[in-house]
């Protein structure tokens, strides 16, 4: 018998009760979506024991939390069995088995019909479920950290995550430390927030902030680009010009790709950051007050690499690393929530996200994008997820649409445990290779070459149609089309974008996204 059988009668557990910041790992149930958008990101503990009977997720259990203060609730959604799932220990993994006669839910890409094993490098990871089209889940073993904010730093960082919740309190750390600091991260992971927030919470927060990209600045002109100019100290010097270190003084200079700083300007940067003295090119040297926050996301040791160590070591006083958005997949729901709502309010659309009294077609819409999204590897990480958020907004002016080129690219780039299997819908009733070329072509082009559409219309997956279409020079998405070509189609059609689409043979919400992040007008 279930030890939470009755879900009615299901408490919080004592430990989510007791105060403190860090805890054993063990198992935790992250929201990544409910109706009630307000809910994601909220956390539940799995108190599944070796030898103990058999623990059930449902509709009344667990007790999901955003922290300590907050008001402990169940899913609560109607679509979602009392109970749905039964959660056993085997070894350091889980059996996961469905109740009888529940809602359908969707394991780590598989639907689960009987019982499914989990190991325990899947758990480390985290494990998508789906629950009754209309709630998604993200099981994995993590640190449970009270997520009541304990420090005002880092604010602006969205996520409740253990490694949020940490990197926030780095982040308090370091800025009353006032230490040069080094943030290392893939790109898109967010390193000039991070730099900003520093700056925000640090002593220095009433002086400015100068950003820079060192890759942006001629090996020729750093020198004077960084320590400014006397007049006449080289041809074309007309007048004396203040660098970014004098521009920065009293508050902080970031610089972004410190990895491409040039090697000439190496020694005079080592010396600004150990005597914080600048001399500028024709001048004499002088004193500075400044914090230097730099940034990369390469590597700035090895033999193939001519970035001085002793300059290294000066910037990284105090280091903050940045993990990928794949090693946090719990976030995700809230990031796309959040960027969602800000496209939203920029393009006056707020009533396109869903609510609890939204119909069941649009709530299964919606819990669909953010389970693909948490299945997802992010190899753009959060500025990947950001910009897809816009072009989902901006394509979906009649309700939700994701443009094919996200949906291909969710495709292509499925997280490394949870897309290992191919995923295949029960109303799918045919195979692709029954399909003949000219009805392929005619159900494409009566669907304006929306995949999903298409798909629909043929009885096959979106998958086949994109391999389908992959395997032809006949079709392209609208990210593959050169740029010239596009500009001809929409100069044709007098800046058209619909019937440039049917022209290009893609759909137009796929090349209205192009359009968006190439800068291109239409009509």
């Amino acid at each position: 018998m279930p030890t939470n059988a009755d879900a009615d009668l299901t408490l919080p557990s004592v430990v989510a009760t007791l105060p403190g910041v860090a805890r054993e790992r063990q198992l935790v149930l992250t929201l990544i979506f409910h109706p009630d958008i307000t809910r994601i990101g909220a956390r539940a503990q799995v108190p599944v024991l070796a030898g103990a009977p058999p623990w059930v997720l449902g509709r009344r259990s667990p007790s999901f939390s955003s922290g300590l203060d907050s008001h402990a609730f169940a899913l609560g959604e109607r679509h979602v069995s009392r109970q749905a799932v039964a959660l056993v220990a085997q070894g350091e993994g889980l059996v996961l088995h469905r109740m009888p006669n529940s809602s359908r839910c969707r394991v780590a890409g598989h639907e689960l019909r009987e019982s499914m094993e989990l190991s325990a490098g899947q758990l480390e990871d985290g494990v998508a479920i789906l629950l009754g089209h209309s709630v998604v889940l993200m099981l994995h073993r993590a640190q449970w950290r009270d997520t009541t904010p304990v420090v005002q730093a880092g604010q602006a960082l969205c996520g409740s995550s253990a490694r949020m919740s940490e990197l926030r309190e780095q982040i308090a750390l370091l800025a009353e430390a006032d230490v040069d600091v080094l943030i290392r991260g893939e790109t898109g992971t967010g390193k000039e927030l991070v730099a900003t927030e520093l700056h925000r919470a640090s002593g220095r927060r009433a002086g400015p902030l100068v950003s820079i990209n060192m890759a942006a600045i001629p090996p020729d002109l750093a020198a004077a680009a960084l320590f400014g100019s006397e007049r006449g100290a080289f041809t074309g010097a007309t007048r004396a010009t203040r660098g970014f270190f004098s521009q920065a003084s009293g508050g902080t200079l970031f610089m972004d790709e410190i990895g491409d700083t040039p090697a000439q300007v190496q020694p005079q940067l080592l010396r600004a950051l150990q005597q914080r003295e600048i001399q500028a090119v024709g001048g004499a040297i002088q004193k500075v007050d400044v914090r230097v926050i730099s940034a990369t996301d390469g590597a700035l040791e090895g033999e193939d690499c001519d970035f001085k160590a002793a300059l290294r070591h000066r910037l990284g006083a105090g280091e903050v690393r940045l993990l990928p958005l794949r090693r946090h997949r719990e976030d995700i729901g809230e990031l796309l929530v959040h960027f969602l709502k800000i496209n939203c309010q920029v393009m006056g659309c707020p009533g396109l996200l869903p609510t609890e009294n939204s119909s069941p077609r649009d709530i299964a819409a919606w819990a669909g994008l953010f389970h693909s999204f948490l299945g997802y590897d992010w190899p753009g990480n959060v500025r990947e997820l950001a910009n897809f958020a816009g072009q989902i907004v901006v394509a979906s002016a009649g309700g939700l649409n994701v443009p094919d080129n996200i949906r291909f690219a969710l495709q292509q780039y499925p997280a490394r445990r949870q897309g290992a299997a191919s995923v295949k819908s029960s109303s799918i009733g045919r195979n692709i290779h029954e399909i003949d070329q000219a009805e392929f072509d005619n159900a494409l082009a009566d669907c304006g070459y929306e995949v999903a559409n298409a798909a629909r219309k043929l009885g096959v997956s979106r998958q086949a149609i994109y391999r389908r279409m992959g395997e032809s020079p006949a079709y392209r998405l609208a990210g593959q089309i050169p740029r010239g070509e596009v500009e001809r189609a929409l100069s044709e059609r007098g800046g058209d974008a619909g019937a440039a689409a049917r022209d290009l043979k893609v759909s137009v919400s796929g090349l209205r996204s192009r359009l968006r992040g190439s800068g291109l007008a239409w009509f």
